[in-house]
């Protein structure tokens, strides 16, 4: 059996932890804890809190070895990125350049061909979205368009105006009933 005896100054942070938070799983843990130093069993605690048997010295092991630190909620780490972190120069610098560059025969890249070309060069096995989010980190687009109306020469927008103004259809032309 555990028993624990905490310091009247842990005591108190603890305390004032508990009434601070909003956090349910943080303040369950404290609440564990506080209880136990009251001198409550572990089998009242669990019988009390209506949680695990197992759940009690796990919190106040913790406790004990890394005090409020280790009872706090921490985030799950996830899955590991597909595409590695090495590789990011070479995917910007491929997106930058286009396809044709990398001696393919398409004007502009897809998430998926992106995916392929990464399987082919590198052997990693990389879903669309993975490349996705991996582009979207490194902050490059796939789709690069091939011009650009706004950064065009200002004589050519000029004429391409005038161009796009001749095929506008005009009012209909009126007819005469003669």
């Amino acid at each position: 059996m555990i028993r624990v005896q905490l310091p009247a100054c842990d005591r108190d942070v603890l305390d004032a932890e508990f009434r601070r938070t909003d956090d349910r799983k943080l303040r369950d843990r404290l609440q564990i804890v506080l209880t136990a130093d009251r001198g409550r069993r572990p089998a009242d605690i669990v019988a009390d809190l209506g949680i695990s048997t197992r759940t009690v010295p796990r919190w106040l092991n913790a406790d004990h070895e890394h005090g409020l630190d280790g009872l706090r909620p921490r985030k799950a780490r996830g899955a590991a990125p597909k595409v590695p972190a090495s590789l990011a120069a070479e995917v910007k610098r491929w997106v930058i350049d286009g396809p044709a560059a990398c001696g393919l025969d398409r004007a502009n890249w897809t998430y998926a061909e992106l995916a392929d070309h990464l399987f082919k060069t590198h052997g990693v096995a990389a879903s669309r979205s993975a490349v996705l989010r991996f582009c979207k980190k490194l902050g490059v687009r796939v789709y690069r368009p091939t011009y650009r109306f706004l950064r065009a020469d200002p004589a050519k927008q000029a004429t391409a105006r005038g161009e796009l103004a001749a095929l506008k259809k005009g009012p209909p032309p009126a007819t005469s009933s003669s």
